[in-house]
């Protein structure tokens, strides 16, 4: 058994429960400053979905009536929590990030949460405790190419134990962890929970890619 890594991930949880009371109580000082709960809602559903939504969407999602999502949005818009990058689709913006808690990722930090990990701060895929699969990944691009192969009574085992969100959370990502967090919570399992996991550490990673090319001044 590797104990290394079974000690490394204590740390790692008391980590993720340490920042994840300091997210909670940033999250709930921002809020109580800014946003009603409906307008919350509804950010937290943008930031969720990862892709302009059209109103409609996020009033099936939410459960609430589309115009009264339609008059938040409008809200939400002119406080520059949302903005509509297309006619009839909303997304959430930087600001509206910030406004649930999130701290902003310039492009250090975007470069800092995708480099290459040495061996002792690699995730390393167990089927159960004292199981190892001999499977590591050394990077959040590295992550994602083995999540998609990896046995997926592994990903179940990482996911529920709350091993994958401690690493993200080790590398430097809130939203990540937090997201991560949010599927344990729908307690979906098998093909379905990778398939998911996957498309979130995918699309943050592609994000992450953005943001520090972005901030890369050409010659």
């Amino acid at each position: 058994m590797n104990l290394s890594f079974n000690f490394s991930f204590v740390l790692a949880r008391e980590n993720l429960k340490n920042l994840l009371i300091t997210y909670v109580i940033n999250y709930k000082w921002c809020n109580r400053m800014t946003v009603s709960p409906v307008k919350r809602l509804i950010l937290e559903t943008m930031w969720t979905v990862e892709k302009p939504a059209k109103a409609t969407e996020i009033a099936k999602e939410t459960g609430v009536n589309f115009p009264s999502v339609m008059m938040h949005i409008i809200g939400l818009t002119r406080m520059g929590y949302v903005e509509s990058q297309e006619k009839g689709y909303y997304v959430i913006t930087e600001n509206g990030r910030k406004a649930l808690g999130f701290p902003e990722i310039n492009g250090e930090k975007a470069n800092e949460i995708l480099a290459y990990l040495p061996l002792e701060k690699s995730f390393h895929f167990y089927a159960d405790v004292g199981k190892p699969l001999n499977v590591l990944a050394a990077s959040l691009q590295d992550f994602c190419h083995k999540i998609s192969k990896v046995d997926v009574g592994a990903v179940e085992f990482h996911v529920y134990r709350g091993d994958f969100e401690a690493w993200f959370m080790e590398l430097g990502d809130i939203e990540l962890a937090r997201k991560t967090l949010l599927i344990k919570e729908h307690k979906i399992s098998g093909d379905k929970l990778r398939s998911r996991l996957y498309e979130i550490v995918k699309n943050r990673y592609e994000e992450l890619v953005k943001i520090r090319e972005q901030a890369v001044v050409p010659e």
